[in-house]
């Protein structure tokens, strides 16, 4: 009998922690909190790659030992920390900063650029101070207009979805210099600690309707 009691004890408390343990290392919460604080933003920013100066904000990781007449020949990985600013001038205002890497992915030779960026923006004034969108996507530079999805994103930007719409205004092909503007469309959730809407773009009013439509 008391072989019995000495098993049974030990193995009664192991099922009872582990009912306890699994019961408080989670909890459903309901999604309309949520959906009731969703809202849809427009960003239009500057982001700026520059290869020639003093302080590059790109670096070329180990590039392909390959003889080839492209400037990212196939293979090549870039590590990015770009400025991103108020307008087309590297010079004005800097909002924020990109942060990540891109890959070439073409074999094609020539200037037949196709990349595939993986980048944090992260937002250094106004209301979205502090926050960041997660983007990766495929990149075909040659294109007038290009769509990059936005898959997750932090602080102001928690469970965000959309895409930016991003179109080069200069760009040297052969010294890697390159201004490109992002449009950047966000389903994100508005926070309870927000201050005032505060703006960074000069004339330029975030948009918060919910239908893509009117865009």
């Amino acid at each position: 009998m008391a072989n019995v009691i000495t098993f049974f004890i030990p193995l009664a408390l192991t099922l009872l922690f582990s009912s306890l343990v699994t019961a408080s290392y989670h909890q459903s919460i309901s999604p309309s909190l949520l959906r009731s604080r969703e809202k849809l933003t427009h960003l239009r920013f500057y982001f700026h790659e520059i290869f020639t100066s003093d302080k590059p904000s790109n670096l070329v990781i180990d590039p392909p030992k390959v003889v080839a007449d492209s400037p990212l020949p196939f293979g090549s990985q870039v590590v990015i920390e770009d400025p991103l600013t108020i307008g087309p001038d590297v010079e004005s205002k800097q909002i924020g900063k990109a942060q990540g890497f891109y890959l070439s992915a073409t074999q094609r030779p020539g200037l037949e650029l196709e990349i595939v960026m993986g980048m944090a923006l992260t937002f250094l004034e106004g209301e979205f101070n502090g926050s960041s969108l997660s983007v990766l996507g495929r990149n075909k530079i040659f294109n007038e207009v290009r769509e990059l999805p936005i898959i997750g994103g932090t602080g102001e930007f928690r469970f965000t979805r959309g895409y930016i719409l991003a179109r080069s205004v200069k760009v040297d092909y052969h010294k890697g210099d390159a201004t490109v503007e992002y449009n950047a469309y966000v389903y994100h959730y508005s926070s309870t600690s927000s201050s005032s809407h505060e703006i960074f773009n000069d004339g330029v009013q975030f948009m918060t309707d919910p239908i893509l439509s009117k865009i």
